[in-house]
């Protein structure tokens, strides 16, 4: 239990938490650029001219090239060494923040934020080997817990960030400070990651799958790419046409990733790591909740802004006692889960539902009239529900897997996740949010709701650490 993984070294003192200290950065710089922009989207469409289209893009192009990059990303990272990879990425991403806080135009900035997406992709493809490498297993629990605490509470801090930033207007930057902040940040992950980050050249080197690369790419570039095209023209026959090319071009790459591991290669994904039960079930759980966590972020910050016309600060205060309450979930979550188990999980989740269904009904009622004082308690125990479901949700699907499928597992991860960041906002936008209204909000939270709360019956399947202490 207490060999690394080949090609690493370690120290002993604060070096390995330094150096975790600076992926967690990365992991916070990464992360809360998925949602800042949804505050910041009605000043720089005012300031850039941005169609519709382009709006969407600014918010899912990054996602988008994210998630098509992650395989390819994990696999360079494996075969040139996580060291390396995290380093350059870091590097790549704060460069591209700042092409995007200077940019000049949509088309521009569009451009930026694909780049900026596989930079991020670069960083976050080797953060959970990384963290695996660094710690013996009893720590992996601790490194895990801190590891999605961080995620989380970027994402959800995004928002709040976001709208202080575009009202303070420090120095006259406006929305271009959400893109520039992550300049001292990433210059801080670096330094970290340069001094005390120590993993030496993995001891053989693989050849990158070309095949699954351009398999993959391909097929969730065209997938992503329609249900976007869908988003804004309707339904028509085209787009439809695509997502099946899109679907049949992934079972191929399934397909062809199998044969490769039979004849002894190196794929791409490994599938085999699907077997393992907690690890296939927290695969769909971890897609769902991300899918469903950004469209609620994206929904909430468009209606309160475009329809309920709250300002960024406003928007940033409405949303704030939400952070709080994932923090306080985040932080009880791992004591929580060792006494009762993942009925902590399915009970969060299901809160977390039950409470936008109420907030979605209530919108309704009201018409749009929000009290905010009123609303201060169901926004922080639905965050506390996010807490306490997202924190211990990767450790628990990662739980029964050895060290070195662990490793495997730290590129899949989080590509699992991006996916189910892209799809899930696609998808459930053009069924339900096609149209920015009152109503179109409403129904979209309501379709939020009740996918969180199916999510707590296939929570309990998961492997559960209460029961394996009694």
């Amino acid at each position: 239990m207490g060999t690394r993984l080949p090609g690493v070294r370690t120290e002993d003192g604060f070096g390995p938490w330094l150096a975790f200290t600076g992926c967690l950065i990365a992991v916070f710089m990464q992360m809360i650029d998925v949602t800042i922009v949804n505050t910041a989207l009605p000043n720089l469409t005012a300031d850039l001219a941005a169609s519709p289209s382009q709006q969407l893009l600014v918010v899912s192009g990054y996602s988008l090239a994210f998630a098509c990059t992650l395989l390819t990303a994990a696999r360079i990272g494996a075969i040139l060494g996580r060291r390396v990879v995290f380093l350059v990425s870091v590097v790549a991403f704060t460069a591209v923040s700042v092409w995007c806080g200077i940019s000049t135009s949509a088309t521009e900035l569009v451009i930026a934020r694909i780049f900026q997406g596989a930079a991020g992709a670069g960083m976050a493809a080797q953060t959970i080997a990384i963290l695996i490498a660094s710690f013996p297993p009893s720590r992996h629990q601790l490194v895990f817990a801190l590891y999605g605490a961080t995620a989380g509470f970027a994402g959800m801090l995004g928002p709040i960030v976001g709208g202080a930033l575009v009202t303070a207007d420090i120095a006259g930057l406006g929305w271009h400070s959400v893109f520039l902040m992550n300049l001292p940040i990433g210059i801080l992950a670096f330094a970290l990651g340069f001094r005390y980050l120590r993993l030496g050249k993995p001891p053989e080197r693989d050849r990158l799958d070309l095949g699954g690369v351009a398999l993959s790419t391909v097929s969730l570039f065209a997938l992503l790419a329609a249900l976007a095209d869908i988003q804004q023209n309707g339904w028509r026959p085209g787009p439809f046409g695509v997502i099946a090319g899109a679907l049949a071009l992934g079972a191929v790459f399934i397909g062809y990733e199998r044969r490769l591991t039979r004849r002894g290669g190196s794929p791409l994904v490994r599938l085999d790591l699907f077997a393992n039960r907690g690890f296939a079930i927290g695969a769909a759980l971890v897609a769902s909740f991300f899918g469903l966590f950004t469209a609620f972020v994206f929904t909430v910050s468009i209606t309160l802004q475009d329809e309920l016309h709250f300002t960024p600060l406003r928007t940033g205060v409405a949303m704030t006692p939400f952070a709080l309450g994932a923090g306080a979930g985040a932080l009880a979550s791992p004591f929580l889960v060792k006494r009762w188990g993942v009925k902590v999980l399915a009970l969060g989740i299901a809160l977390y539902g039950g409470l936008v269904a109420v907030g979605a009904v209530y919108l309704k009622l009201t018409n749009g009239q929000v009290n905010l004082a009123l609303a201060l308690g169901p926004v922080f125990l639905a965050g506390l529900g996010v807490g306490l479901f997202g924190v211990q949700l990767q450790p628990l699907m990662l739980a029964g897997l050895r060290e070195r499928q662990m490793a495997e597992a730290s590129g899949q991860l989080p590509t699992i996740e991006q996916i189910g960041n892209a799809v899930g906002l696609a998808l459930l936008s053009v069924m339900f949010f096609r149209a920015h209204t009152l109503g179109g909000s409403v129904v979209m939270l309501l379709a939020i709701a009740i996918g969180a709360i199916a999510m707590a019956l296939p929570t309990l399947a998961l492997p559960d650490p209460a029961k394996k202490l009694t």
